[in-house]
């Protein structure tokens, strides 16, 4: 489907649905089209090309480019949406219980901006859930590389279950640690959601501490290897706070950083304050976010040694946008937004189109 085909269904369709609505619809789409054969069909359009494998983690992605978590927040599509050509994809944010969300409405399109707000509040079926579908999923993918076909790594985000309190947060996080590192290709705490309330305070360093290394040890005692391990960060923290999450990391041996996370800031939206006011609070996304995700892109990279891994999140819409992202010292970038408003072959066009600027660069 060509991007003005898209944007001509987004107009006259998808606008007209609650977003939640058509997020579900577009989800179903995908698996039952990879469900009835036409995986493999969709690969051959979509495969990233060979000079786009990256080395990051101690792994191979078949792609620098990958889909942030919230998309598939069960691990209920993760094969279909690789078969459109992410590198990786990130599901979650899993919590130990299963949990509702937030109330309904709670996802915003701002389509002047490109945008969304959303305050979901980490709705999922919970940890054993969520393995229970990954083991299919593992076992799914094994026989795809068998056969030469492309597969996504897989990340696995974890976040608070809501009703624990902050000072039960590492027993929580432990949980689900136990659960699904043995699943996970990679691990990320995610302690930046503004959805969940009292989450953003586990980013101050002396409660960070002490769940990153707790983390850590169960993960590789519960899958029997050091599982990569990584933090998730808001584009909100103050400069100092971020650094002192950098050192934090270089500290405990951790393998990275995700920057950013959605932001609670308004500041810079074309759409007018009487529209985005009787939303309410959630976290933004989208193109308007790209100045201070590259800002904190650099700060990390001239704070961490070259083998910290950051991975780069917030307003890429381009190619271009990736391979300045890539330039700037990311190790992979991920988007999310953009999937929304540019339909299931904007993966294929930021593929094609970095294989084409690297090409360039070798002339």
């Amino acid at each position: 489907m060509s991007a003005p085909l898209y944007s001509l269904l987004f107009k006259t369709v998808f606008t007209r649905m609650e977003p939640e609505q058509a997020h579900h619809l577009v989800v179903t789409g995908l698996r039952t089209a990879h469900r009835i054969g036409f995986g493999g069909i969709l690969e051959k359009l979509t495969r990233p090309a060979p000079e786009l494998k990256t080395q990051a983690l101690g792994l191979e992605f078949p792609s620098p480019f990958g889909l942030a978590a919230g998309f598939d927040k069960g691990a209920t599509a993760v094969l279909p949406l690789g078969s459109l050509g992410f590198g990786h994809i990130e599901i979650g944010t899993v919590t130990a219980q299963a949990q509702p969300g937030n109330e309904k409405p709670r996802l915003f399109r701002l389509p002047s901006d490109r945008a969304l707000i959303n305050r979901m509040g980490f709705n999922n079926d919970g940890a054993a859930a969520v393995r229970r579908r990954l083991e299919k999923t593992r076992q799914r993918a094994e026989r795809l590389r068998s056969r030469g076909r492309h597969t996504p790594v897989i990340g696995v985000n974890l976040g608070k279950t809501k009703v624990v309190p902050l000072e039960g947060a590492v027993e929580d996080y432990l949980s689900s640690t136990k659960i699904l590192a043995p699943l996970a290709d990679y691990l990320v705490v995610n302690v930046s959601s503004p959805n969940t309330p009292g989450l953003r305070q586990l980013q101050e360093i002396d409660s960070l501490r002490p769940l990153l290394r707790a983390v850590r040890e169960e993960s590789a005692a519960a899958a029997g290897r050091q599982v990569p391990l990584l933090v998730k960060i808001a584009p909100d923290l103050a400069d100092a706070d971020i650094d002192a999450v950098a050192d934090l990391v270089v500290e405990l041996g951790l393998e990275g950083i995700i920057a950013t996370n959605t932001t609670i800031s308004r500041h810079g939206l074309r759409t007018p304050e009487t529209e985005v006011e009787p939303i309410g609070a959630g976290g933004l996304s989208g193109p308007v976010l790209a100045q201070r995700s590259a800002a904190v892109l650099k700060q990390l990279r001239d704070r961490l040694p070259e083998d910290v891994v950051v991975i780069s999140v917030g307003g890429v819409v381009s190619a271009e946008d990736v391979a300045q992202r890539l330039q700037a010292g990311a190790d992979l970038v991920q988007g999310y937004t953009g999937f929304i408003y540019q339909g299931p072959f904007w993966v294929r066009r930021i593929n094609r189109g970095l294989a084409k600027l690297k090409k360039k660069s070798k002339k």
